[in-house]
């Protein structure tokens, strides 16, 4: 029931939600920072899939594993990270844009390399994809909710003004009870995997936080918009995962054992990306008092 019913139609909620707080304005950015976007989106298309399989080979995860990881990091950033952004005081304008052009541009590039994902790490073992249908599975849960709330923010302001604050909330906490319940329905599962998964995961996070940070940097970009890339390099959307993994090899009542690395993503994300970002403006904070 939560992985096949409320999970799919969560994470419509969620896109939909996700749209409600676009304008044109944020689309718009791109053409204003091409210098700002094209290193996020390098980041968060290109770089995160090579340093997660670069992880992978390292750690040696197994053929499940490595594929539910792949999804993980072929995954859009979600709600989560422009809250993070805000939090953070980063340029929220620019994550929001990020997160929207990567959600639809993922619609083909996610079904593309966890296409190639199953084949290379589980060979005879892998199970049957089709790389098309996941496409469009990937554009009615994604790109057509984000579209639709594009497009009532732009038909309606007034009720968007009022609605949206409360659908980023009803997000969260959607976003927040899938995991525990997706993790709930096989906690013996995650309890086996949570040590061979965490290392990676834990990796992964600090690892593209630490680059998206540096590259911003290396490009000269104002603190802000530093802050923005970093975290929109290292947050992704688990709940995109979650669905994916259970689309691709469904498991009945549970979680997928494709859907594992997101789910416990999920959890360790929020334990070690806050501290890291409170960590951050309490040293911003300290540096500003101090000049």
């Amino acid at each position: 029931m939560i992985i096949d019913i409320i999970l799919p139609l969560s994470l419509v909620f969620i896109m939909f939600s996700l749209g409600l707080g676009l304008t044109i304005n944020d689309f718009k950015n791109v053409a204003q920072q091409p210098k700002v976007f094209a290193i996020g989106i390098i980041n968060q298309m290109v770089l995160l899939p090579v340093v997660a399989f670069g992880l992978i080979t390292f750690l040696g995860l197994n053929n499940e594993m490595a594929v539910g990881l792949m999804i993980l990091a072929c995954s859009p950033g979600g709600v989560t990270s422009n809250i993070i952004t805000k939090l953070a005081k980063g340029d929220t304008a620019l994550s929001i844009s990020f997160t929207a052009v990567v959600s639809v541009a993922t619609v083909i590039t996610l079904p593309l390399i966890t296409g190639f994902s199953i084949n290379y790490f589980m060979g005879s073992e892998a199970p049957a994809i089709n790389v098309l249908s996941l496409g469009l599975a990937m554009f009615f849960i994604t790109a057509i909710p984000v579209a639709l709330g594009l497009f009532i923010h732009h038909k309606a302001e007034t009720f968007t003004k009022k609605f949206e604050p409360k659908a980023s909330k009803i997000s969260a906490i959607l976003f927040i009870l899938i995991v525990i319940g997706a993790l709930a329905s096989e906690w013996e599962a995650f309890v086996n995997n949570v040590t061979v998964l965490g290392p990676s995961i834990v990796a992964l996070i600090i690892l593209m936080l630490l680059l998206g940070y540096g590259t911003a940097h290396l490009f000269r970009m104002r603190e802000p918009q530093a802050v923005s890339v970093a975290i929109a390099t290292g947050i992704q959307n688990a709940t995109v995962g979650i669905t994916v993994g259970n689309l691709i090899l469904p498991s009945g009542e549970g979680l997928s054992v494709l859907s594992l690395p997101s789910g416990v993503y999920g959890i360790l994300m929020y334990l070690v990306v806050l501290p890291i970002v409170f960590g951050y403006v309490k040293w911003v904070h300290a540096k500003i008092d101090n000049s």
